[in-house]
């Protein structure tokens, strides 16, 4: 998918945040986004398979695919060898996110601060990851955080379900929400995923409405 991936979180507002457990749901899965309208994957390094995951997915041409809970800058770098078109990583880490940008690779650090968002903007980014979005306080912290950091937008992740989503993207500063409660593996480890194609559509289609 030539698409950036700006562009798709503007307009999809969601992003799957996926643990891998095993490698041969890695398709399966991807066809369960697709089918409930989210061609978007951030897979997330927290499993021995992820990067094969990743590495997997990058050969689709229908589906983007992220590497997420990315430390530092050799995981970074072994993500994107793998194919991963963007980084997220949870903390705000200066030479993970100028490797990054050095190889034009949309990078997404957690901050939780504004000390972290003010490093986060002084280092180029406009669009950050505010993690963890729950435990750090919430929407009202958010939308506290953001006021003076106009030119910045947050992709809130941590504690979010299909209960407060519209919370969050109804704040003008969501670029988009991150998520796992429509990829939890338990969800598909029969190998059925007809659950997480209906969960993906269902937060889609309160993400659309919430636009309309």
């Amino acid at each position: 998918m030539s698409q950036p991936i700006e562009t798709l979180l503007s307009a999809l507002r969601l992003v799957p945040v996926v643990r891998l457990e095993e490698l041969p749901s890695a398709s399966g899965l991807a066809d369960a986004l697709m089918a409930g309208g989210l061609p978007l994957a951030e897979i997330t390094l927290r499993t021995p398979v992820a990067l094969s995951a990743i590495e997997q997915l990058a050969n689709r041409e229908d589906i983007l695919v992220g590497a997420g809970t990315v430390l530092n800058r050799t995981q970074a770098a072994d993500c994107i060898q793998a194919g991963a078109r963007f980084v997220v990583s949870p903390g705000l880490d200066p030479e993970l996110v100028s490797y990054c940008q050095s190889r034009d690779i949309p990078v997404f650090p957690g901050v939780s601060s504004a000390s972290e968002i003010q490093a986060a903007y002084n280092l180029g980014l406009r669009q950050v990851k505010f993690f963890p979005a729950e435990a750090a306080g919430g929407t009202a912290s958010l939308k506290a955080l953001a006021a003076p950091f106009h030119q910045m937008q947050f992709i809130p992740t941590g504690g979010i379900s299909a209960t407060n989503l519209l919370d969050y993207l109804d704040l003008d500063c969501t670029l988009a929400v991150g998520g796992s409660w429509m990829v939890k593996p338990a969800l598909y480890e029969s190998g059925n995923f007809s659950q997480v194609t209906e969960l993906t559509r269902a937060a889609v289609q309160m993400a659309k409405r919430q636009d309309d």
